[in-house]
């Protein structure tokens, strides 16, 4: 079974050498799943990823009306009934500690016309809601909140009519995402535009352009960061998931920290996926990178060198880079980062109370970490209930003798079997 408590990863006695495949995307896995909801008719998903997550996803759909099961490992959707949904009675949605939950299930609660309240774990009350709240307000929506955060109330009768609506999305994309994500059912479509800092991970954004116009919705991008999508539900789906290139970054740092070689299985050739930047993070580290049929192959070099990366595009990697910045000669530079002060925890605090406490040098700035490498020593590597840094943690592990990772169960929130495919990945596995 994957550890649920605290977990002692094994180090690396030499160079790793392995073949890896990694399960679903979560991004793609909860996009597609609220397209379903949303669509004319029934889905089916395979390849999907099971995490909490994804699994607080599809029981936010179902308490809005949407029928999800699992059939033969797929994922089989019959869609909301809107006509329906307004008598249906309150709900109540449990975000958990999900961005794509708390950023996208708001505006489909608010298109069913009954009275949701959304709630999460008690880090999620801490993240900033206020854009999502504010835009569905403008759109039609009466929602009660106290400040910018969770829980919040959808109120019965609440319609979005949609229209033109003008946010400052530099937070989070998650908040741009989940309007267009749902702006299909709008009966006047949506014309979106950002007005604020650019938005970060802009990838994710992409990533909902693409699946709004392969599930056959009119979407389009004007002008950078100007958004229109027309009315009219996506049609349903028969989609296979792409692999999770995000969670697959911690075993090709494997590769690079070790100077070894790992590929992953089914890496795409073409992917909207943020994860797909790290075949540019290993070249920058030193990196030998091949993708062909059989997937994506790092060799590490014998000398990692230091790195100067602007990482707002791919906040989500930036864990796992500052793990192997960790152990890179020299001093590295990472940036564009400011945005991840708003995620599962403050990641940049996150990581620079770990990495100092480990013996490693870092200066903390307000959008940016300066690391320079050591060799980590021993000790308690704490999470903060956060699965990327249950990964940077395994990282450091490799070659520092003595990390313990504090609640490594809390990687279950996008990939449950973690620890079991790391001990497989260095032949430590039952």
């Amino acid at each position: 079974m994957p550890v649920t408590g605290d977990w002692r990863p094994p180090r690396a006695p030499d160079a790793v050498s392995a073949v890896v495949t990694v399960p679903g995307s979560k991004s793609l896995t909860n996009r597609y799943l609220v397209l379903a909801a949303l669509a004319e008719s029934d889905s089916v998903i395979r390849g999907w990823l099971a995490s909490r997550d994804t699994q607080l996803m599809i029981a936010a759909l179902g308490s809005l009306g949407a029928q999800i099961t699992e059939v033969d490992g797929a994922l089989h959707v019959t869609p909301i009934d809107f006509t329906a949904a307004a008598d249906a009675g309150p709900a109540v949605v449990d975000c958990g500690l999900a961005g794509t939950v708390m950023r996208f299930v708001p505006p489909i609660a608010a298109a069913t016309g009954r009275e949701v309240v959304i709630d999460g774990d008690e880090q999620a009350r801490v993240r900033p809601m206020g854009v999502t709240i504010d835009s569905l307000t403008r759109l039609g929506a009466d929602i009660t909140a106290t400040g910018d955060s969770l829980p919040l109330t959808i109120h019965a009768g609440s319609a979005l009519r949609g229209g033109h609506l003008e946010i400052a999305a530099g937070a989070s994309s998650q908040f741009v995402s989940g309007l267009l994500l749902a702006a299909p059912a709008m009966p006047l479509g949506l014309e979106l535009r950002n007005t604020g800092q650019a938005v970060p991970s802009r990838p994710h954004v992409d990533m909902t352009l693409e699946v709004l116009a392969d599930a056959g919705v009119d979407v389009s991008e004007p002008e950078d960061e100007h958004w229109v999508v027309e009315p009219g539900l996506p049609r349903g789906l028969d989609v296979v998931v792409e692999p999770d290139l995000s969670n697959a970054a911690a075993f090709l740092a494997a590769a690079l920290v070790t100077g070894g070689e790992v590929t992953i299985t089914g890496w795409p050739v073409h992917t909207t996926q943020a994860g797909d930047d790290f075949r540019r993070i290993a070249e920058a580290f030193g990196a030998a990178v091949d993708l062909d049929r059989h997937g994506l192959r790092v060799r590490g070099p014998q000398r990692l060198r230091p790195v100067d990366l602007d990482l707002s595009a791919v906040g989500e990697l930036t864990p796992v880079v500052a793990a192997v910045a960790a152990v890179t000669p020299g001093t590295s530079h990472l940036s564009g980062i400011g945005h991840l002060r708003g995620h599962e925890t403050d990641r940049l605090a996150a990581l620079t109370r770990e990495l100092t406490a480990l013996g490693v040098r870092v200066d903390e700035e307000p959008a940016a970490l300066t690391i320079t490498g050591a060799r980590p020593g021993a000790g308690t590597w704490h999470t903060y209930h956060d699965h990327r840094m249950v990964m940077a943690g395994a990282v450091l592990a490799l070659v520092a003798e003595g990390i313990v990772i504090e609640n490594a169960g809390t990687v279950a929130k996008t990939l449950p079997e973690f620890t079991l495919l790391w001990e497989d990945m260095l032949g430590h596995g039952a």
